[in-house]
């Protein structure tokens, strides 16, 4: 029994390798026929080792690691990879094709010669087919007949062309059949999209009625790699990411090219640009700070309140002040935002009847920042109560009682024995809190979207926006399209501001566990 168990083991794995292998050669064929050679050399690589892992009893213990290896790779390695990539080009609206697809592109344009010949024509459809055909007058003598984009010259004599009334108008070519104006009309989108080659030109539907003669605009050159505007006899030169011509005008669409390091220096350098980014910059450390600072202050005064055995009612407090960390934070964010609505909301319409001004809460950067880190403060703290109130009661009572018994103050055994014995548990969670609420995307994009808006940034930058929500706008919406490039730029920046964080938090995780041996 456990032989044939083996046998059908070995039997399956030899199907679903067959089935892989058979793919990656279909993959290899259309990698090798588009000249993807780097994806083909990789598809090669993956290919025979996970044939030499699966057939192999020497790699049998990397078959249980290279599923989760795989995913990783998938899913963290190749993200990873691809955005550096990315930061080094000009990746963005305008310039999201290749060099080649551009080149395709243009070659594709036709211009309207001033003196093109025009011709009347006749459409044709074989029914419940998708599949034309045109007949055009050339003259009297003859036709163009065109017929799955071939297009041939012809008189009225030949076979194929019927005329059932004799009116002089052919009605049925072969197995095409006549449109009437009505279906005309209903075909014009696939007319419109047939072209044929004539006489070095393009043949092409002009109207309703007619068909042109059109020529070819853009020729590309490829010794000299450059783009010949025929009508106007120009030609271009690539131009980071674009074909410009000596006056400097650019062809669209761009193209991508590799820009080195210029995404990074601009960040730093064009003041339209660095400005708006040092203040997002300089706000997201404020914000993340006082954030963890504000939440972990009110959080640890209400769970030494709640951790205090004689206060009446814990179990209803408790309760109440965990509500706003069990509603989903998104609708808490958006009710807070109506709350705070300058026009109707209920805050403002309270301060009135106090005899206060309106608050510009949505419209001036301050208050804006500062609704934010309350809105923060009221989602925020019930988790950091929550673990304090677990680090309070590990904490053992015979401390606090040889405090007291040495004539310590209440102050005195918070500093010197609460606080040192908190940090040794929470340190690490509170330099986690750092990360999120740096990367912290949901409340400021649902409040007011990083708003208000910079005055003069060149980039979408808001006096409210952090790095996360800044990448965001800068990948999705900006006035002028995406640049995907720059926001790939902020983004390595983040990783590498996060990572230093880890390394902190591994650090001082070490540190706080020598301090906890000491007290």
């Amino acid at each position: 029994m456990r032989l044939w168990k083996d046998n059908m083991f070995h039997l399956a794995k030899i199907i679903i390798l067959s089935i892989l292998d058979a793919l990656a050669v279909w993959s290899a064929t259309i990698l090798f026929t588009e000249h993807k050679f780097i994806f083909l050399i990789i598809l090669i690589f993956i290919t025979i080792i996970i044939n030499y892992i699966y057939l192999s009893k020497k790699a049998y213990p990397l078959r249980y690691i290279l599923p989760g290896t795989f995913f990783m790779i998938l899913l963290v390695v190749y993200p990873i990879i691809y955005t550096v990539y990315v930061s080094f080009t000009n990746y963005g609206t305008g310039n999201i094709l290749t060099k080649d697809q551009v080149i395709e592109q243009l070659e594709n344009k036709y211009y309207l010669p001033e003196n093109t010949q025009d011709f009347s024509f006749n459409a044709y459809k074989i029914p419940d087919q998708n599949k034309y055909a045109v007949l055009l007058d050339k003259d009297d003598n003859g036709y163009l007949l065109g017929i799955d984009q071939q297009i041939e010259e012809i008189t009225d004599n030949d076979p194929r062309l019927t005329d059932k009334n004799n009116d002089g108008t052919f009605d049925q070519i072969n197995d095409y059949q006549i449109l009437s104006r009505a279906n005309l009309i209903k075909s014009l989108s696939q007319l419109q999209n047939i072209e044929y080659q004539y006489k070095d030109n393009i043949l092409k539907m002009k109207s309703i009625s007619l068909f042109s003669l059109y020529r070819q605009q853009y020729k590309y050159i490829s010794a000299e790699d450059k783009i010949h505007d025929i009508k106007n006899d120009i030609f271009y030169t690539p131009a980071d990411g674009s074909f410009a011509s000596p006056s400097g005008e650019k062809l669209l669409p761009g193209y991508r090219s590799f820009l080195g390091w210029k995404n990074y220096i601009k960040l730093f350098t064009d003041d339209r640009v660095s400005t708006p980014f040092l203040r997002v910059f300089i706000w997201t450390f404020e914000w993340a700070i006082i954030s963890v600072l504000s939440t972990f202050a009110l959080g640890l005064f209400m769970a030494i309140l709640l951790n205090d055995n004689e206060l009446r009612f814990r179990k209803f407090y408790r309760i109440i002040l965990i509500l706003p960390y069990a509603l989903p934070a998104f609708i808490s964010v958006l009710i807070w935002r109506g709350l705070l609505n300058t026009e109707v909301g209920v805050v403002n319409q309270i301060l009135q009847t106090l005899s206060i001004d309106k608050i510009p809460w949505l419209q001036s950067v301050f208050w804006s920042r500062f609704a934010l880190i309350i809105i923060n403060l009221w989602l925020g703290f019930p988790y950091m109560m929550l673990i304090s109130l677990g680090a309070l009661q590990s904490i053992s009572g015979d401390l606090y009682e040889a405090a007291a018994i040495d004539g310590a103050t209440p102050f005195q055994r918070f500093r010197y024995i609460t606080l040192p014995l908190i940090l040794v548990s929470l340190g690490p969670l509170l330099i986690s809190s750092f990360a999120f609420n740096f990367n912290n995307f949901n409340v400021i994009y649902l409040f007011n979207e990083g708003g208000p808006p910079i005055v003069g940034a060149q980039t979408p930058a808001g006096g409210t926006d952090i790095l996360i929500s800044y990448t965001y706008r800068l990948s999705f919406e900006s006035g002028r399209g995406s640049d995907f490039g720059l926001a790939s730029a902020v983004s390595i920046l983040i990783f590498m501001i996060t990572a230093v964080i880890t390394w902190f938090n591994f650090k001082y995780t070490g540190a706080l566990e020598e301090v906890k041996e000491n007290v």
